[in-house]
């Protein structure tokens, strides 16, 4: 019997712990009501911490309340329609969501990527390939899935290993996940947990689903960069050339009605960005302040997640009649409750982070925590850059056992965006920096849906092999995908680890009317 390697037991490890964890619902509600408790306890022993009001210059002190008394529970419990209703998070992705779903339905992603993918150049077909990958992350789990198979079919049609396009779609488009030309709704969902936390903690700033475009944009073209020469430079040379079969390319290659729905969906951006520029570009215009400019405040920057929505609207709309899969008004209507139906988790899981993030607030646990670090850390005269890194590190450690982006972001949140605020740091970059380590450990761990989906892609490749071949091939497992994806994975993060400091010390925006510094 074969030893089981050690690389083998630490994944059973990580995937029996983050087996282990509750459903999103249930852990927040758990949270919700050890909150409850804690600050019976906190309130008895008189914690308090002093917090300055920026915008006065007076100073306060915060105390803990107890919230496990009639008064508390009374307005707990009548408000909390309100409290639900009115998170920033539930509102900003239930319209972005609605909004990428229609574009999702109709085929628009899918067909445009395969259009531009299968035409690249053999020579460059690694860096198209990588790119348009990346730039998949907007469809989330389903740009994985679609990325992952075109990689196999690519690779295979230009006698390269359908394994290694495989794991490579996978690596660029999770691994990449915090970098795009497109806003997503992860972008929206992440910015209003932000938002929250940062005026719950008494700071009046708005974080926008822009707040990181700066950055993510510029981090589409970095990690195509590394990726690229991490694949041609050092991979490629563990895989041999193989027999090429482009057999398969022509049932993946755009018919010609998803040439016509692209082409519509060209005419609807142009409509878009001319209406931009009118409301825009003169002096006086609609989306202009009253000084006739768009910094710091605008009613274009207030506007944001307004105009995605039309924006993805337009884009879906478009090409849905030039594809003939929008052919009659109810077909709209039908597409748009296909992004309300995939916004049902999330709107069961805000019902107990509302809560939680309520009593965090209510009780000033977030306050205090967030006072006392912040005095810690003035204290040990530490830069916000080594911050920065340690909430890259601490992340990058969490995400193989807590898959879900927004269940991690809702736990750490509270603690480090307002320290960051409260040193005069921008808490959009601590957002950044969560979501670097979050994207680049994606690819390792095993409890990501797309594991079994690989795997099934790889015997399906080896048995195709055997019986063109007659050569018995080896059996792919988690060990293999975990010996390819983890290379990857640390070229992910130290990419982006090194291009958060080089932003930094240039003092780069991160993010469209974000300045790095309050």
């Amino acid at each position: 019997m074969r030893k089981e390697s050690k690389v083998g037991k630490f994944i059973k490890i990580v995937e029996k712990i983050g087996n282990k964890l509750p459903d999103p619902f249930m852990l927040f509600g758990i949270f919700a009501i050890c909150t409850l408790i804690i600050s019976v306890f906190l309130s008895k022993m008189n914690i308090e911490g002093v917090m300055l009001d920026r915008a006065t210059g007076l100073q306060s002190t915060v105390r803990i309340e107890n919230l496990l008394t009639f008064n508390k529970m009374r307005d707990i419990l009548s408000k909390f329609p309100d409290v639900y209703i009115n998170f920033p998070s539930l509102k900003i992705v239930l319209l972005m969501m609605i909004a990428i779903g229609i574009v999702e339905e109709v085929g628009f992603f899918d067909s445009i990527m395969r259009k531009y993918l299968l035409k690249a150049p053999k020579g460059l077909i690694t860096l198209v390939f990588i790119f348009a990958c990346i730039n998949s992350n907007i469809m989330s789990d389903a740009g994985v899935i679609l990325t992952l198979t075109l990689g196999g079919v690519v690779f295979s049609s230009i006698g390269r290993s359908p394994h290694l396009g495989i794991i490579l779609g996978y690596a660029a488009c999770n691994g990449g996940y915090c970098a795009s030309l497109l806003v997503s709704s992860l972008d929206a969902l992440l910015s209003g947990i932000t938002e929250q936390v940062i005026k719950d903690s008494g700071f009046n700033m708005t974080i926008s689903p822009l707040s990181n475009y700066y950055f993510m944009a510029v981090a589409t073209f970095t990690l195509t960069i590394s990726l690229t020469i991490f694949t041609e430079k050092f991979i490629m040379k563990l895989f041999p050339e193989e027999e090429i079969d482009a057999s398969q390319l022509e049932k993946y290659k755009v018919t010609e009605t998803e040439n016509r729905g692209l082409k519509f969906s060209f005419y609807g951006l142009m409509m878009f960005v001319v209406g931009m520029l009118v409301l825009s570009v003169p002096k006086n215009s609609f989306f202009r302040n009253d000084m006739g400019e768009f910094l710091p405040k605008s009613p274009l920057l207030s506007s944001v997640v307004s105009l995605l929505f039309i924006f993805f609207i337009v884009i879906g709309v478009s090409y849905g009649i030039g594809a003939k899969k929008i052919e009659k008004s109810k077909d709209i209507a039908r597409l748009l409750q296909t992004g309300v139906k995939k916004c049902a988790p999330l709107l069961v899981t805000f019902l107990t982070c509302a809560l939680f993030m309520e009593f965090l607030n209510k009780s000033n646990i977030l306050k205090i925590i967030a006072i006392k670090m912040a005095d810690l850390i003035k204290s040990a005269n530490v830069g916000p850059l080594p911050l920065l890194i340690l909430v890259i590190i601490l992340t990058a450690l969490m995400n193989p056992f807590m898959t879900s982006a927004s269940t991690k972001w809702i736990l750490l949140a509270p603690i480090v965006a307002p320290v960051f605020a409260m040193i005069g740091v921008n808490p959009a970059y601590a957002q950044l920096a969560y979501r670097l380590g979050d994207s680049a450990t994606n690819i390792i761990s095993p409890l990501h849906p797309a594991i079994t989906v690989i795997l099934g892609l790889m015997l399906e490749y080896n048995l195709a092999k055997e019986k063109r071949t007659g050569i018995k091939q080896p059996e792919a497992g988690f060990g293999t995908i975990f010996a390819l994806t983890l290379p990857y994975s640390i070229v992910i993060l130290l990419t982006l680890t090194i291009q958060l400091i080089i932003w930094y010390f240039l003092n780069l925006p991160i993010g469209i009317g974000m300045g790095n510094f309050i």
